[in-house]
């Protein structure tokens, strides 16, 4: 028997919604969902206090809709407790490169790797995940670099490669302390750039020592000839640009997976100049703008730290309230903060945790069990429909006027083009209108309004006025003069000679290699992990209402070798099951895969749940989860069912 291939189609909110007294949502007027998402707050607020609220803020809306979300948590309701779906993907990567340069985003502009000489794309299916930015890379080939692929998978991208490291799932570090170790013993350290600019090097050295071509070959599955060949000519290369997507960061030690990489730009001098740097791949169009404007529970606007005394007294004075001088709770803590009791209400503006987080039978039990969630959305998400309040809002790529920010860190301008449906309403004027019922008299006449109150308080956004943004199409940070050009890269001050405009050495990460928490044996023997499709995107709620020629819905995929040990055929439907639940899936054959490993997508939840596989095994640092390798096994039915 055939099942519906296509994804579910969500309707798209045209009216506030409450909860009656008998558990249904109806439709509400815009007074009555606004006094009863306000009065929850309050409730809340008044009973236990403000660290009871957090605020899930949204990384595909504007970076103005993220400045007033992170105002509205640390103002309104006085604490710090503000996160995003960043948390889900990227954290790792902030935090890594904030540990070495102080700063966390890529140090590199797209148009650099049109440029450069040696491409290393690392954990990342861009062709698929990051398709603009692969255009960039392709020039690049096109202009003469080599691309080098690290990935278990041969994937879309990979097939683009002069070489393709295929490595076991979770052995990154040893296979990045191998390509170190080698880079050492060739001679091909750029002692000058080590010297001046770094420290640690020597316990580095040290640290990767036992990491022998041989040795890694044993853990990482990969030729110690690729891996020797890849050393040589990363650190040959006059400039070479190092890339990473999810697949360094979705694990239980990401930040350490960023760590390694990192490392190896800093043995070899490449980064802070123009074509050699490092760069975190972010999938959504404003996760990064969202970090940047402060919607993370330790980083006020700008970047500037909750910790700094300065800064936070900056911020009271314009805002006239009081800081907390402590970290709010990461959207990890937030789920943990549901299942103990002590996170009572949540705001939650255009994420879909209950079907994107890992685990996601557990984190929607944990949502459930919140005394009130106010959604605010374009569509009637899985999570919305479990709110108390849902609230209508526009969407921020047609329908909003504002700017948004990508992953080399360019602030450009997004303009309405359509009217919103029915009554839906700007995200900022929504929250502005809760925060009046509770007592904050907020007043933006438009978004450049609130885009120079942000200006004012981030000395990295000065200089990008609105104008200014459209003048130059785009400006990227720091910007902090309205007369000058920013620089296309960042830590060029890592070349200084002069100590003082050197600044801070950058840190060589002293990390370990840890295997996967959720291991494999005898019940589960595959090697589950995760990604995307050029076709679709994240949980599937905007992309599922449009067709794609490219759509097959969800599969499992496994080697022609797997399938015929398990006796699958492709098209059959089979029962894919981890430690933590099952899925029914049909399976398809891809040579791109090696026998253990399996892959799924979480595109389709409402078709096939994968995200009920996988485990919240969490890093410690940042806080994302192993979404990449869970361990399970596939069961075929008793009465095989297969799609066309």
């Amino acid at each position: 028997m055939k099942k519906n291939r296509q994804p579910k189609q969500y309707p798209r909110l045209t009216h506030p919604l409450v909860r009656d007294a008998n558990g249904q949502l109806r439709q509400a007027s815009w007074e009555e969902a606004l006094e009863r998402a306000a009065a929850g707050f309050r409730r809340t607020r008044d009973a236990y206090g403000p660290d009871a609220f957090a605020m899930l803020s949204c990384a595909r809306a504007t970076n103005e809709m993220n400045y007033v979300a992170q105002k509205f948590t640390r103002v309104v309701m006085g604490t710090n407790n503000v996160d995003s779906c960043n948390r889900t993907c990227h954290a790792p990567s902030v935090a890594g490169l904030s540990a070495v340069f102080g700063s966390g985003g890529g140090t590199s502009s797209y148009e650099e790797v049109e440029h450069t000489d040696v491409i290393l794309m690392w954990g990342s299916n861009a062709r698929f995940a990051h398709p603009i930015f692969f255009q960039h890379v392709l020039k690049g080939i096109r202009n003469g670099a080599r691309m080098y692929a690290v990935d278990p998978r041969r994937t879309s991208t990979a097939q683009w490669a002069e070489s393709w490291l295929g490595l076991n799932v979770g052995t990154d570090i040893p296979l990045a302390h191998a390509i170190g170790r080698e880079i050492i013993h060739a001679g091909l350290v750029n002692r000058a750039f080590v010297d001046r600019a770094t420290t640690g090097y020597e316990a580095y050295a040290e640290l990767v020592e036992p990491w022998t071509l041989s040795a890694a070959e044993r853990v990482t599955g990969v030729p110690a000839a690729a891996i020797r060949e890849l050393a040589h000519a990363y650190a040959s290369a006059e400039r070479a640009q190092l890339c990473w997507t999810l697949g360094i960061t979705e694990h239980h030690n990401g930040t350490d997976n960023v760590r390694a990489l990192i490392n190896l730009s800093l043995l070899t001098g490449h980064v802070g100049r123009r074509g050699a740097g490092v760069q975190p791949l972010r999938g959504q169009n404003n996760v990064q703008g969202g970090g940047d404007m402060g919607a993370i529970p330790n980083k006020l606007p700008g970047f500037q730290d909750i910790l700094d005394t300065e800064a936070r007294t900056k911020f009271e004075t314009t805002w006239q309230t009081v800081i907390q001088p402590r970290y709010g709770m990461t959207l990890t803590e937030m789920f943990e903060g549901m299942e103990h009791g002590t996170l009572k209400a949540v705001y939650c503006i255009g994420e879909n945790p209950a079907q994107s987080e890992a685990d996601s039978e557990q984190a929607a039990r944990r949502l459930a069990a919140l005394d009130h969630l106010v959604v605010q959305d374009i569509f009637l998400t899985k999570t919305a429909q479990m709110a108390d309040v849902v609230l209508p809002a526009t969407a921020a790529w047609a329908e909003t006027d504002g700017t948004t920010t990508n992953s080399e860190r360019r602030v450009q301008r997004v303009r309405a083009a359509l009217k919103p449906p029915g009554e839906a309403r700007e995200d900022t004027d929504i929250i502005c209108a809760i925060a009046q019922l509770l007592g904050h008299n907020w007043k933006f006449t438009d978004s450049e309004e609130v885009w120079n109150e942000l200006r004012a308080l981030s000395p990295d956004h000065y200089g990008m006025t609105y104008d200014r943004l459209e003048e130059h199409q785009g400006l990227q940070w720091p910007c902090p003069s309205e007369q000058e050009l920013p620089s296309s890269f960042l830590h060029a001050r890592l070349w200084e000679t002069d100590p003082e405009r050197r600044g801070p050495a950058a840190e060589f990460g002293l990390v370990q290699h840890d295997p996967p928490v959720d291991l494999t044996d005898d019940d589960y023997p595959l090697r589950l992990t995760t990604g995307r499709r050029l076709d679709s995107y994240n949980t599937g709620v905007q992309s599922g209402s449009y067709a794609s020629p490219l759509r097959r819905g969800e599969y499992i995929e496994l080697c022609p070798e797997d399938a015929e040990r398990l006796g699958v055929a492709r098209g059959e439907e089979v029962r894919v099951v981890s430690r933590r639940g099952a899925v029914t899936a049909p399976a398809w054959i891809d040579p791109a895969l090696r026998p253990g490993l399996a892959f799924m997508t979480m595109h389709f939840p409402d078709e096939v749940d994968t995200n009920q596989l996988t485990i919240e095994a969490n890093c410690p640092i940042a806080g994302t989860a192993e979404f990449k390798a869970s361990a399970v096994r596939v069961e075929k039915l008793a009465v095989a069912a297969v799609r066309s």
